[in-house]
């Protein structure tokens, strides 16, 4: 693989910094992804962007992160996986959530579980569903809004899996106690 850069906000071009600076304000550190992508300013400040706007949708938090999770789990995401498990803990993500999602199981509630299955149509098909997944996800209380929606959470997850499996980012010391393994990467071996 390529060997990328692990930025501070001293070594980042000068377009990143403002970003990292306020991602160190936000978060108390700047992320391994933010000081990876911060090598390309314009992935940086487009993939903090549409994060900021992901988060306007009707979506509750707990409906967003099911659309990340499902797609860092599918793209094999390790760093996502484990950087969004922290900050669902965070948001208060019912635990039982969170671990169908990093398993790849059925969600208990018929309404997320639809949500998620629909994620994953969207994400494996391509943006291609059939007819079918279309009617069941509308079936259970989604409009077609939310599909929009679940295209916005995809294409913000291939932002940073791609990235993550370009640079093979680091995982951040606030994100090791929820380290996770992606089973194709575990296949491949």
């Amino acid at each position: 693989m390529a060997n990328f850069s692990t930025h501070t906000i001293d070594t980042a071009p000068e377009a990143a910094k403002p970003i990292l600076l306020s991602s160190l304000k936000g978060y108390g550190f700047v992320p391994n992804l933010y000081a990876t992508m911060a090598e390309a300013p314009a992935i940086l400040e487009g993939y903090t962007t549409l994060s900021t706007i992901f988060g306007k949708t009707n979506l509750s938090e707990t409906e967003r992160q099911i659309i990340l999770m499902t797609n860092n789990r599918l793209n094999g995401c390790e760093y996502c996986m484990a950087a969004h498990t922290t900050l669902s803990q965070m948001a208060g993500v019912d635990d039982a959530i969170i671990d169908a999602l990093r398993d790849g199981r059925p969600i208990d509630d018929e309404k997320l579980e639809a949500l998620r299955r629909f994620a994953s149509a969207i994400n494996e098909s391509r943006g291609w569903p059939t007819e079918e997944q279309v009617s069941a996800f509308l079936r259970a209380g989604y409009t077609p809004q939310a599909m929009l929606e679940v295209v916005l959470g995809t294409a913000l997850k291939v932002l940073s899996n791609y990235t993550n499996h370009l640079a093979e980012t680091d995982l951040d010391d606030a994100f090791v106690p929820n380290a996770w393994e992606s089973a194709s990467v575990r296949a491949a071996e």
